[in-house]
């Protein structure tokens, strides 16, 4: 295999958490292979920057030293010529997403990188877009039987709910617990909509449980389906209603630092109950690469939560029974991203026959 990239950061809330897992993922993969280290900023552009750089560089903004770069359709990423130097573009075997939430996570970047030519590591498209949309993936679930809160989208014109508060309120498009309250009825939840950034694009909104905990579990896709050991996070005290961004990822590493029983201690109809919706919401919403589904577990049942189609430090640390070391998790990313494409683009059936047969454009018109 030849070059590959690490693509990090991005115009997210979620933008410094996802140069900590890029450069972790950058760091193990520089001593076996070139690795280019892209940095997409928090405008939206990218640049090539030194694989060896320490996360204190870019809490300024941009690397000294930084090449800019191209992202170019049927291209790929082009070096921009400097002085008299001439444009060169990457040669990429494939690049591994390490771009947390927003359009690292949504379905843009990977569309964006599918009309450049670039193989890529983890979510399709259609994948990214279902697990972002919490509303979307819940109603996914439901419809095949799987467990989950109710759920339902967060207007200013909602007049009731069919489930009782206190209520999450939740941006409809997020991850990582950005944007998210808890409130006491739907008046405070629709006064939200005006006062909370992260709410824009559109909210959900569901039943707060206090007696339910979270579980998680990672899920990876090649060279087959496998399941990591179960996780419960621990939140910083107990006094906290939810796991919140701090506690996720304000440790020095990202998740792989945050506080945890590993493997979390069930009894073991609950953690089968868990291992059987991992695999089925792996297949309903499109998992490819590596993922982590979160669920919320208590004496009233387990429920499926949310996926994250791009999780913190690639939820590394999950994998201990049995054992992935990072390195061969990277390595089978990036060689599925070679042999299981995330598209076939084909013209097949456009011949030109509607066209021959077309009246003028003008007739149309009239």
């Amino acid at each position: 295999m030849g070059d590959v990239a690490v693509i990090f950061g991005g115009p997210s809330p979620e933008h410094d958490v996802s140069i900590l897992t890029g450069l972790q993922a950058v760091r193990a993969l520089a001593g076996r292979r070139t690795c280019h280290a892209i940095y997409w900023t928090k405008n939206g552009s990218f640049v090539l920057v030194d694989a060896s750089l320490e996360a204190e560089a870019f809490a300024a903004g941009v690397p000294s030293g930084a090449q800019a770069l191209q992202l170019r359709a049927g291209e790929g990423f082009v070096l921009e010529g400097r002085r008299l130097a001439k444009e060169r573009p990457l040669d990429l075997d494939a690049a591994i997403l390490c771009t947390h939430g927003g359009p690292g996570e949504d379905g843009t970047l990977q569309g964006a990188l599918d009309l450049a030519g670039v193989p890529y590591a983890g979510p399709t498209v259609a994948g990214a877009a279902i697990g972002m949309d919490k509303l979307a993936f819940a109603s996914v679930l439901a419809d095949h039987g799987l467990a989950t809160l109710p759920r339902r989208a967060l207007t200013a014109d909602l007049e009731s709910l069919p489930f009782d508060g206190p209520y999450i309120v939740k941006p409809r498009f997020g991850g990582s617990s950005i944007g998210i309250d808890v409130v006491a009825d739907l008046a405070t939840a629709k006064a939200r909509l005006s006062t909370n950034v992260h709410l824009a694009q559109g909210a959900v909104i569901e039943p707060y449980r206090p007696d339910l905990s979270d579980l998680q579990i990672a899920v990876r896709t090649y060279p087959s389906v496998q399941l990591s050991a179960i996780e419960r996070p621990l939140r910083s005290s107990s006094s906290s209603e939810i796991l919140d961004y701090r506690d996720k990822y304000v440790g020095g590493e990202g998740m792989a630092s945050a506080p945890r029983e590993l493997p979390a201690v069930l009894n073991p109809e609950r953690e089968q109950a868990i291992i059987a919706a991992a695999h089925a919401v792996a297949e309903l919403a499109s998992i490819r690469g590596v993922a982590r589904i979160d669920f919320l577990e208590g004496e009233a049942g387990c429920f499926v939560n949310e996926v994250n189609t791009i999780p913190g430090s690639l939820a590394r640390y999950l994998f201990i029974n049995p054992l992935v070391t990072f390195d061969e998790l990277l390595g089978d990313l990036l060689a599925e991203a070679v042999e299981r494409p995330t598209h076939r683009y084909s013209a097949a059936g456009a011949d030109g026959l509607v066209l021959r047969g077309a009246a003028s454009i003008a007739a149309k018109l009239a």
